[in-house]
């Protein structure tokens, strides 16, 4: 079984924000045997709080927790393998490692995925990407000009090539006779 999540995310302190988890299986889910839980930890060295888990009866359910309230929702699709969850109204408090596990029995091993999460509070400045655009730009048409040189000596030398070939076959069937050779014997008239 393999988690799949993003290693870390920035949200915007106050915005609302999708943390991402799904699985991959070999086995279809067995809603009697699959156990989930989504637990926060402030930092490695801190605990781990469970605040949403899978049961059998209800599906995805919260866990009343005095950090997140009901601010956190199951926004996943189980029948998907998406176990993500949306986090409303993202304050400063929340940031921290937030993880993801999974067992669906009968594989044997349990998937765990790790979020490093970090609020900000405030977005970082646009990027002037105009350099980035123009050197892209002038790379590529280098690049392009320098490939069409390429194939335009290429089909030159094939045509000389062909050019040659063909005289030499024209000297063979003696349609074309040597310069060289062109009528030593005659004089001209003086």
């Amino acid at each position: 079984m393999d988690v799949l999540v993003s290693s870390y995310i920035n949200a915007l302190n106050g915005t609302t924000v999708t943390i991402p988890c799904t699985f991959t299986s070999c086995y279809k889910i067995d809603r009697t045997k699959f156990a989930m839980n989504w637990t926060y930890q402030e930092t490695l060295n801190n605990t781990e709080e469970k605040f949403m888990t899978y049961d059998k009866n209800k599906g995805m359910q919260p866990v009343p927790s005095n950090r997140f309230g009901e601010r956190v929702v199951f926004s996943g699709n189980l029948e998907k393998n998406d176990l993500s969850i949306t986090l409303q109204d993202v304050q400063l408090e929340d940031e921290g490692l937030y993880h993801c596990y999974v067992r669906n029995p009968p594989d044997r091993i349990q998937g765990h995925g790790v979020i490093d999460f970090k609020v900000v509070t405030e977005l970082p400045p646009p990027r002037d990407s105009t350099i980035a655009v123009a050197i892209g730009a002038s790379v590529g048409g280098a690049l392009a000009l320098l490939i069409l040189s390429m194939v335009v000596v290429k089909c030159l030398r094939r045509h000389r090539k062909q050019e040659l070939i063909s005289e030499e076959k024209m000297e063979e069937e003696g349609k074309l006779e040597p310069e060289a050779v062109a009528e030593e014997g005659t004089k001209l008239p003086q």
